[in-house]
C-alpha cells in the first residue's frame, strides 16, 4: 500500500506527460501499479478525450480553438494518430502565443509544435482524439462539404460567444481603416472608420459567425458573398472589448 502523497505524485508526473517508465523511475512504484492508478483516473491520463470519457471540458478555451479551427485550421490523418494545424501569420505573435496556450487548455500535458512555413507558422498537436472534439473534420476542404455545429457545440458557443468570435476573426479575419469619398452638391466628402471584416468562402462557416455575433448583439452586414463586416463604430467598439486587437 502506497500513501496517497505517491499516488498524486504519480499522476502529476503523468498529466504533465511524462512515460509511465519515467514515472515509476521517479516514484519507485511498478509500472503496472501507475497504470491501474491511471485507468481508475480517466482525468489523468494524458491521452484521455472529454467527449470519450465524459471530462469536463474548457469551455472558453474550446470556443476559441473551434473558431481557429473553423477559420485557419484542418486535422489529418497520420498512421497512428490524427494532427491538428493551425495555421498563424507571424506578423501576429500573440495570436500564436494564443493559440498555443488553447491547445495546452484543451489537452493538457501534450506536446505543442510549431512548425515553421513560407511567412507563417502551424501551430501543430498530435492526438487520436482531435476528430471527437471537432466532429467537422472531414475528406476535402471545409467550404466543399456541410459544417454544421453538433448541439453539445452550440451550447458551449451559445456560453462563450466571444472566445468564439475572438478565433474566428483572429484566424480568417482583418481589423482596417477604411476610407470612403462621398460627392455632394456642396463638394466631396471623405469618412475614415475603423471596420472588422471575417472573409469566409463556406457559407456554413460565415453563417456560424454571423450567428455569434447575433449573440452578443453587434450589427453586421454581408459586404460580399464571402464577406462580413463590422463597420458601426459602436459595433467595432464592442467587437474590439469582446475579442481584443490582432497582435
Amino acid at each position: 500500500m502506497y500513501a496517497a502523497r505517491v499516488r498524486a505524485e504519480a499522476l502529476a508526473l503523468l498529466q504533465r506527460g511524462e512515460s509511465l517508465s519515467t514515472v515509476s523511475r521517479a516514484t519507485g512504484v511498478a509500472r503496472s501499479t501507475i497504470r491501474e492508478w491511471r485507468d481508475r483516473e480517466p482525468g489523468s491520463r494524458p491521452g484521455a478525450c472529454p467527449r470519450c470519457d465524459d471530462l469536463q471540458i474548457d469551455e472558453e478555451a474550446y470556443a476559441a480553438l473551434l473558431g481557429f479551427y473553423l477559420g485557419d485550421g484542418y486535422i489529418a490523418r497520420a498512421p497512428r494518430y490524427y494532427f491538428l494545424r493551425i495555421s498563424c501569420d507571424l506578423v501576429y505573435p500573440q495570436i500564436i502565443e494564443d493559440v498555443v496556450g488553447l491547445l495546452d487548455r484543451i489537452r493538457p500535458g501534450g506536446r505543442v509544435f510549431r512548425v515553421p512555413r513560407t511567412g507563417c507558422l502551424d501551430v501543430h498537436s498530435n492526438w487520436m482524439h482531435w476528430p471527437c472534439l471537432f466532429p467537422q473534420h472531414g475528406a476535402g476542404r471545409k467550404h466543399t462539404r456541410p459544417i454544421v455545429l453538433q448541439p453539445w457545440q452550440r451550447k458551449i458557443v451559445e456560453s462563450c460567444p466571444a472566445d468564439f468570435l475572438r478565433g474566428l476573426f483572429h484566424s480568417d479575419g482583418s481589423r482596417s481603416i477604411n476610407t470612403v469619398t462621398r460627392r455632394f452638391p456642396s463638394g466631396p466628402r471623405t469618412y475614415v472608420y475603423p471596420r472588422w471584416q471575417f472573409v469566409n468562402v463556406s457559407d456554413d462557416i460565415r453563417d456560424l459567425c454571423a450567428w455569434a455575433l447575433d449573440l452578443v448583439e453587434i450589427p453586421w452586414r454581408q459586404s460580399s458573398w464571402k464577406t462580413i463586416s463590422v463597420s458601426r463604430r459602436d459595433a467595432v467598439a464592442a467587437l474590439d472589448a469582446l475579442i481584443g486587437l490582432k497582435s
